[in-house]
């Protein structure tokens, strides 16, 4: 009876619809401004301006690193520094607690210790317990069908809808492992393993507008605090017994994961 995601709705504070209209405003505001390169515009989950911010580990790195955000400055610059975004990531985070609080407790772990160990590193949100964000901006943000696979297996991705858009003819979340088709309303967030779930978006009807946000954490970055800090091929040179050790460990790796996920009764 394990809980593999939470439709968590949205926020009953009347300035709620307020913040995420704001939200939203300025993804749109923002994207009709800036310049996008083609794989900005034509990516793996849609036809849409995305902007992808924040730290990972991972390509060949030896270290973690802030994402290079090439030419988009000003616009990143605008969303990280944005209230209404704020406001909404840290409610991304404190739901996870909420719902999922032993993961919470091992993402808070790792991304503390990532960040202290480098000083250099800046998180998108301070508050917040995610280490990257997506920024799915433009007019109509429709997601196909896809799973993030560079996410943690079993971590959970965040992602809230804006916009103004009938969520009864449009904008349904689709889980197609569980044949789940989720109304979704603008406002309300949704939490997931998008690494193993096969998800998507039904699209909006025509004059409607649709935005969204999403924070999650690389695998990579996990692997990297578990290491020591360090890459498999450093860890492999330096102590080759710890090195065997964590490799022995991936073999049940899957089911230390699920332990961290809520059940029914915990719920």
């Amino acid at each position: 009876n394990k809980v593999f995601a939470v439709c968590v709705g949205r926020p009953k504070d009347a300035s709620w619809h307020a913040a995420c209209s704001e939200a939203g405003a300025t993804m749109r505001e923002h994207a009709q401004h800036d310049t996008f390169v083609r794989k900005e515009l034509d990516h793996k989950r849609g036809r849409f301006p995305v902007i992808n911010a924040g730290i990972l580990h991972g390509q060949g790195s030896k270290g973690a690193h802030n994402l290079c955000v090439h030419g988009h400055d000003e616009t990143l610059n605008a969303l990280l520094g944005s209230k209404a975004i704020q406001r909404v990531a840290v409610h991304q985070s404190e739901s996870l607690k909420l719902y999922f609080p032993r993961l919470y407790d091992y993402y808070h772990l790792r991304q503390t210790g990532v960040l202290a160990h480098d000083s250099t590193l800046r998180p998108n949100f301070v508050r917040s317990v995610f280490a990257c964000s997506a920024f799915n901006m433009g007019d109509k943000v429709t997601t196909c069908s896809h799973r993030d696979c560079m996410n943690c297996p079993f971590g959970q991705c965040a992602v809230t809808a804006f916009g103004a858009y009938d969520y009864t003819r449009g904008g349904h979340l689709v889980l197609e492992e569980a044949q789940l088709y989720i109304e979704f309303p603008a406002g309300s967030l949704i939490l997931l393993p998008s690494a193993t779930v096969t998800h998507a978006n039904t699209p909006i009807q025509e004059g409607e507008m649709r935005q969204s946000f999403t924070q999650y954490t690389p695998g990579g970055l996990f692997r990297y605090y578990d290491n020591g800090f360090r890459t498999e091929s450093q860890l492999f040179e330096q102590d080759k017994e710890e090195y065997w050790r964590i490799m022995g460990e991936k073999d049940t790796r899957w089911e230390m994961g699920l332990g961290l996920w809520s059940t029914l009764d915990e719920l």
